[in-house]
């Protein structure tokens, strides 16, 4: 297969990347290496592939299309999966006309040169940001989600609305994925987990904005996240909506438990106000993830926890040293 990855630079596109080309894919690899955080951590994720003669990497924006159009007539591309986003809750109160270009336009712009382009295997990344602040556990993909509580999460429905209008009037085989807190090496740097091992690591002060016992996420390792996707473009479905999620959640407290039992190192925290959008708890149903995906995350919180902060110790010191 020859497979257009757009976001390919960043966390889960560099660790999916990973994935197709040791199954043997072709992949043109799109990202705009954008300053959402440091482009080097971007650069440093994908460099270690560039000499890879089944991969490319395209520099350019999923906003432009003439710069698209030229993308998919000069490569013959089988499947799409999606990634490239601005991504992060709080970020998208402060920016909400470029997540609205980037996430609902660019979703648009890549629909449309799939149509055009006779291109009919899609798959697109979600959130698990959708379900809001869902009261009933766990979350199925069944439950209404017409209520986002962030701009960030009311994007990532809008493309699933988009995607499916696509499919039923094109005929474009499109499963939309919901992650549930994806975790592991390469994971950007702001995100609890990785920035949760390296402040631990350097002492530096652990900022807390939710309460350590009633707050807890359905962390799941990036392996069984890129299992999950490569499961999804092996499988085709006129439009599905998944959960990828580990649907076992951990609290807050546990994460910085685990966290410190791991590094060697009590964490020095400083508790802060409640950051707009966030919400109380994820918790994903996997069950028709399972029955149609044959999904079964293999990798535990711990263990999710362990390999990463092995990850981390094997980075360069630029990278250890990030605030």
């Amino acid at each position: 297969m020859n497979i257009l990855l757009t976001g390919v630079a960043g966390f889960i596109g560099s660790n999916l990347l990973n994935t197709l080309l040791k199954k043997g894919h072709f992949v043109v690899g799109l990202d705009n290496f954008n300053e959402f955080y440091n482009p080097r951590i971007k650069r440093f994720n994908v460099e270690g592939y560039l000499k890879n003669d089944n991969f490319v990497l395209v520099e350019g924006d999923i906003t432009n299309e003439d710069f698209l159009s030229n993308l998919f007539s000069g490569w013959g591309i089988d499947s799409i999966v999606h990634l490239a986003a601005w991504a992060g809750v709080t970020t998208s109160f402060k920016k909400p006309i470029l997540y609205g270009n980037t996430n609902l336009m660019g979703t648009l712009n890549l629909l449309e040169m799939a149509r055009n382009y006779g291109i009919y295997d899609v798959v697109l990344a979600s959130s698990s940001s959708v379900y809001g602040n869902c009261e009933k556990v766990p979350f199925k993909e069944t439950f209404g989600v017409s209520r986002p509580i962030s701009v960030y999460a009311a994007t990532k429905k809008c493309d699933e609305v988009i995607a499916y209008t696509y499919s039923y009037q094109f005929g474009t085989n499109i499963s939309c994925l919901r992650f549930f807190n994806a975790f592991g090496p390469r994971q950007r740097p702001d995100m609890a987990g990785i920035s949760f091992i390296r402040k631990i690591y350097n002492g530096n002060t652990l900022p807390i904005y939710q309460d350590l016992d009633l707050t807890s996420r359905d962390y799941t390792y990036i392996d069984d996240i890129c299992w999950g996707i490569n499961a999804a473009l092996e499988n085709r479905f006129d439009y599905e909506i998944f959960n990828l999620g580990n649907s076992e959640p951990i609290t807050l407290g546990e994460l910085i438990t685990t966290t410190e039992e791991v590094v060697g190192k009590k964490a020095k925290i400083k508790f802060m106000p409640v950051r707009r959008g966030e919400v109380t708890r994820t918790f994903a149903d996997i069950s028709k993830a399972k029955k149609l995906l044959g999904y079964v995350p293999k990798t535990s919180f711990r263990e999710g926890i362990q390999k990463t902060y092995e990850w981390f110790l094997s980075t360069p010191q630029w990278y250890k040293d990030l605030p």
